[in-house]
């Protein structure tokens, strides 16, 4: 007997427009009677997933197994053919990426947050993704927020719920569900790309002197962690923590940063270990932490594109270009210049370095939020970046077989070599929206009357800035010719350094302003300079894009929720 398909009346919500990562609300507002079904029928309005198989993942966050079944009845009753979701809903978002990209899905549907809190309290989230694995475009976000405007009722095959702790094919109405391992598929990619064998033999020969720290922030990566570090590696089960992912994350804050990830630094230093790393509630952020080294994300990448000789993906395939969002540091240009590498700035969001990498001209990118990633998949992902991490310290250990190389040691060569860029990011969460935006606006009218150009600013310490220019920034894409505007006002100095301010769309109520400080120190500075702490290499340089924004007057705030 065949299920029936029910056509059920509604009516719009206002406000469910996705961004860049999704549609993000509080759980509570998901939950609203026939909230979540209108924007799953969006999508479907949106796209032709007739006949197609679409990939349903998520990083466990609460809520996710009720927005799993919805999906099913959905995308069913709009003629879904099969559908492929991670054992118990769970799917990191790199995995998801590759799943699609390796059974030659339609598209998924990814349900998270990313590195907001969860729990019934917090934050919810749903997110599109296209066939290659990435973020659907912005064409396909509108359209999606169109369809919510005007959405009318929706359809759902009446079913049981699907068991999704078991592993297996089942039938649903008229679709396939195919529930899978959600890590073994993700495994075998990271396995093929990294050099396994050097990163084990060196773990094995330093198991007491370079003990390593995982933390999985009770987020989506634990089981991945558990694979990759204790299974494969053969590491003990000391070298992972917290790496159950729970509904609501164990009541912390799954964002991998010094701030947040604390549970990961105090151990480290307590215990002092050379080598730790965490990752975010979805899986594609990460942070690398050592005992008394701290790598930001903006010389993360540039390191990882420094040393990819190493990594035999690169090493097979090549580099084919490199890349940056706006606000991250210019280290990796640095890199590229050296190496005579083609090199990219485009706004936040990681669809734009899925263009570059599907046309062929971009292997390896970051973002200064803590992602990093390459072409291997179309999403930033976090456990990558700590694999390539071990991969290089294990190749210059083996480079250097009488001195043990940590990562103080990797990061004092880079800038030896490339200068160092000093980096900073400030974030004000859920400041009032009015405050946001009159800070924006301010900043808006000064670049368009050039009102602050060539003037002079002089920190609490003496140190005088120079500003040589400020704009809005703006991209146009190489590939698809699409323009972006209005991705963050820029404010340069004339010594080189740069102020970015930008309105950031990724909370779930409120505004988050987030201001970056960026200042360069050649290498022919001395050691003693270019090992400063970051907040003492950019103390002047904040207090004068602080005091010329009025940023606090402007928000009413006299800190940031997070420095990093």
């Amino acid at each position: 007997m065949s299920s029936p398909i029910k056509e059920i009346p509604t009516k719009p919500f206002e406000g469910q427009k996705p961004g860049t990562s999704g549609l993000r609300k509080r759980v509570k507002v998901f939950q609203q009677e026939h909230y979540t079904e209108n924007f799953i029928q969006a999508i479907f309005d949106s796209i032709d997933a007739k006949g197609q198989t679409l990939v349903i993942g998520g990083d466990g966050r609460y809520f996710s197994p009720e927005a799993v079944q919805i999906i099913f009845k959905i995308g069913s009753a709009n003629g879904v053919k099969k559908f492929i979701v991670g054992k118990d809903s769970i799917l990191s978002t790199p995995a998801a990426s590759n799943v699609i990209r390796k059974y030659k899905a339609y598209g998924g549907i990814l349900l998270t947050a990313s590195h907001n809190p969860g729990g019934p309290n917090n934050d919810f989230g749903i997110k599109y993704n296209v066939s290659n694995g990435g973020p659907a475009p912005e064409g396909v976000t509108d359209k999606i927020f169109e369809k919510t405007k005007t959405i009318s009722s929706y359809k759902v095959l009446e079913a049981p719920p699907v068991d999704l702790s078991k592993i297996g094919e089942t039938k649903y109405g008229p679709s396939e569900v195919s529930i899978i391992d959600s890590v073994a598929d993700y495994l075998i990619l990271l396995q093929e790309i990294f050099d396994f064998p050097l990163i084990k033999e060196f773990l094995e020969a330093h198991k007491a002197d370079y003990p390593i720290l995982f933390d999985g922030l009770n987020g989506v990566t634990g089981p991945y962690a558990r694979a990759i570090i204790v299974d494969t590696l053969g590491l003990p089960e000391s070298s992972i923590q917290n790496c159950v992912p729970l509904p609501d994350f164990g009541g912390g804050h799954p964002d991998p940063n010094l701030t947040y990830a604390h549970t990961l630094v105090d151990v480290v230093e307590a215990k002092n270990i050379p080598f730790g790393a965490a990752s975010d509630g979805d899986g594609d952020r990460n942070m690398i932490y050592g005992k008394g080294a701290f790598v930001t994300p903006s010389d993360s990448v540039a390191i990882i594109a420094h040393w990819a000789d190493v990594i035999p993906y690169f090493k097979k395939g090549g580099v084919k270009g490199l890349a940056r969002s706006m606000p991250t540091s210019k280290a990796i240009d640095l890199v590229a210049q050296k190496k005579g590498l083609e090199y990219f700035e485009v706004p936040t969001g990681w669809k734009f370095f899925g263009n570059l990498m599907d046309a062929g001209r971009l292997s390896i990118c970051g973002e200064e939020s803590f992602g990093t990633g390459s072409d291997h998949i179309r999403e930033k992902d976090g456990l990558w970046a700590v694999v390539a991490w071990l991969n290089i310290i294990a190749a210059a250990n083996k480079k250097s077989p009488n001195k043990l190389v940590g990562i103080n040691d990797i990061l004092k060569e880079f800038y030896s070599i490339y200068g160092r860029s000093f980096f900073s990011r400030y974030d004000y969460e859920e400041v009032p929206s009015d405050g946001a935006n009159a800070l924006v606006a301010n900043l808006n009218k000064a670049i368009s009357t050039n009102s602050l150009n060539n003037t002079v600013h002089t920190s609490s310490n003496g140190t005088s800035f120079t500003i040589s220019g400020l704009y809005n920034f703006e991209y146009k894409d190489p590939i698809d010719n699409s323009v972006s505007k209005n991705q963050g006002q820029v404010i340069t100095f004339s010594d080189g350094s740069r102020v970015v301010f930008r309105l950031s769309g990724t909370g779930s109520q409120g505004a988050t302003v987030r201001l970056y400080v960026e200042r360069y120190v050649p290498a022919t500075a001395s050691p003693e300079e270019l090992a400063k702490p970051a907040a003492e290499g950019l103390q002047s340089l904040i207090d004068v894009a602080l005091e010329l924004s009025k940023l606090k007057e402007y928000l009413g705030v006299d800190k940031p929720t997070v420095i990093t």
